[in-house]
C-alpha cells in the first residue's frame, strides 16, 4: 500500500467482519470445497434428491413384490429400504426448511 494504514477504529471494524466471516460455518465450507474444474456436487449420483427418488422406486416395486408373493425376505427387504428413503425423504425437508424454503432440495 501506498498510502497510509487503517486507523484502530478502521481495523477493528475490519477484525469485527473477519470474526463474523470465521464464524458462518455454511459460508466456510463453501469456500473450503471450492476447486477448478468440476465442483462435487454438480454429479448425478451426489444429488439427495435423485437419490431419494430411486429408493423410493427400489421402495415401490420391493412393495408390489412383496404384496404379490408374499414372500417373508422380500418384506423385509422392503421394510429396510422403506425406512432409508423415509430417513433421506426427512434429510431433504430439513435442508429444505434451514435454507428457507427454496425451490430446490
Amino acid at each position: 500500500m501506498d498510502g497510509p494504514g487503517l486507523s484502530d477504529h478502521e481495523r477493528m471494524i475490519l477484525n469485527d467482519i473477519e470474526g463474523d466471516l470465521r464464524s458462518d460455518v455454511r459460508l466456510d465450507r463453501r469456500l473450503r470445497t471450492l476447486r477448478r474444474g468440476v465442483p462435487p456436487w454438480t454429479g448425478a449420483w451426489s444429488r439427495p434428491g435423485l437419490g431419494t427418488g430411486l429408493l423410493a422406486l427400489v421402495c415401490a416395486c420391493l412393495f408390489v413384490r412383496a404384496v404379490a408373493t408374499g414372500a417373508p425376505g422380500v418384506l423385509w427387504l422392503f421394510a429396510a429400504v422403506w425406512v432409508v428413503t423415509a430417513v433421506c425423504v426427512l434429510r431433504l425437508a430439513c435442508r429444505r426448511i434451514r435454507r428457507g424454503g427454496g425451490s430446490r432440495f
